[in-house]
């Protein structure tokens, strides 16, 4: 895929996926396009030799595979992981509040959000509703606004003269998002009926709905050398590993899993500290010996954005280890075991990036945190002590990470991209735990 595709792809891939849900929904059909075929966890699986499959976990977390034409217990697994949501603002269960006529909602927050950069955006609200029917059934929904429909308005420097100095951010009294301006009641639950497109819909009985940001995503810089979005922590991620799934070898097996809740730690059914993965691998090796020999073998690249040297705060970076934007994918590392690199397998990785005879070296860039720092987190540790498989953590380089709107490069799509072909596609891989 050419590099100008890629990035079009992306942006287009972002644009329709403002939640996990919608995101989860946006890979499921570019897999049902690339004639993936998908499983219910309710049912025996049929699986065939060569074939290519999904499933959907709690419509926001998804695992696609290539069931390879070799043993397992012999070639390994391939293990592609990333996560569907990112750090946002939610509708509170019970949101509405009306002050001098203003109706507003109480948001909660989501994970390690900046919140300052949420102040005076264009929002719109996105999410998953679920309704009782007229004739007493229980269903759910996907809906977005799509057009603005809320902001969060910044005080006036005028009332607060120390703004610039030193404003902190209550999110109980700040950010309640401005809606409407009426002076009677309104039921956000009413509102959402009316949007639902089913007939039979009655009542609103819950929801899990998030504001987004409604500015579409764009490249942009003088040479076009930037993306900039919401989100990209970590669709980005997402869009890449299902790309290079798409195009795996059935050689071997190949899986892709996006994971939901990485942002508040990845303990729940759909996230990375449940047993979504653990469980698909029992379908695929229902033999606790040919499993344990599988996972020997196998090898998982944990895809999650790294932290590029930003030029007005060098300084928060150690001075050898600053990812710069448009130069490579980042191996990260961590002492404590925050990422789960190991000198094995970031070995493994820059022996993939290797020129070879019909493929250019992919230039590589390496990320610690300075010493007096914490780094964040990653399912990376997660899946390898839950599943017991050998793993590294790598990502993109990128600024304003957990911000509105994030800034990546261009030029690290392509590079990214084709590590993870190799990865999937190379017909042998050195035994990473044997190293």
């Amino acid at each position: 895929m050419s590099s100008s595709k890629i990035t079009t792809g992306l942006l287009d891939f972002i644009a329709a996926s403002p939640t996990p849900f919608h995101a989860a929904l946006s890979l499921r059909s570019l897999l049902v396009t690339a004639g993936f075929t998908e499983l219910d966890e309710l049912e025996r699986w049929d699986l065939t030799l060569g074939g290519r499959y999904f499933v959907v976990r709690g419509g926001s977390s998804i695992l696609a595979f290539v069931k390879g034409q070799g043993e397992p217990q012999e070639t390994g697994i391939r293990i592609i992981g990333a996560h569907t949501d990112s750090p946002c603002l939610k509708v509170k269960p019970v949101p509405e509040i009306n002050v001098k006529g203003y109706w507003q909602l109480g948001i909660e927050v989501y994970g390690g959000a900046l919140l300052n950069p949420w102040f005076d955006r264009d929002l719109s609200i996105a999410g998953k509703v679920s309704y009782l029917t007229k004739s007493g059934g229980l269903k759910a929904a996907l809906i977005d606004f799509k057009k603005p429909v809320a902001c969060i308005p910044s005080l006036a420097i005028h009332l607060d003269r120390e703004a610039n100095q030193n404003r902190s951010v209550n999110p109980q009294t700040d950010m309640n998002a401005v809606v409407y301006q009426a002076d009677d009641n309104v039921s956000f639950r009413s509102l959402l009926l009316s949007m639902l497109e089913d007939a039979d819909a009655e009542e609103v009985l819950d929801y899990n709905l998030s504001f987004y940001d409604t500015q579409s995503p764009a490249v942009i810089g003088l040479k076009d050398e930037f993306i900039a979005s919401a989100r990209l922590d970590n669709l980005l991620s997402c869009y890449l590993g299902l790309q290079a799934l798409i195009n795996a070898s059935d050689e071997h097996t190949s899986v892709l899993i996006c994971n939901d809740h990485e942002e508040v730690g990845s303990n729940t059914d759909v996230g990375a500290q449940g047993p979504l993965l653990d469980e698909v691998i029992d379908r695929l090796l229902p033999s606790g010996e040919q499993r344990q020999m599988a996972l020997r073998r196998s090898l998982m690249f944990s895809v999650d954005n790294a932290h590029g040297v930003h030029p007005n705060y060098v300084k928060k970076h150690d001075d050898k280890h600053g990812p710069l934007l448009n130069c490579g994918p980042v191996v990260k590392f961590d002492a404590n075991q925050s990422y789960a690199t190991s000198s094995s397998t970031s070995a493994l990785v820059r022996w993939l990036a290797k020129a070879t005879e019909d493929r250019a070296e992919i230039p590589l860039q390496t990320y610690v945190t300075r010493a007096d720092m914490r780094c964040g987190s990653t399912i990376g540790p997660l899946t390898a002590a839950g599943v017991g498989v050998t793993t590294v953590d790598i990502g993109v380089p990128t600024f304003a990470m957990h911000s509105v709107r994030e800034l990546a490069g261009e030029r690290d799509l392509s590079l990214m991209q084709e590590l993870l072909v190799r990865f999937l596609s190379r017909a042998s891989l050195p035994v990473a735990s044997k190293l």
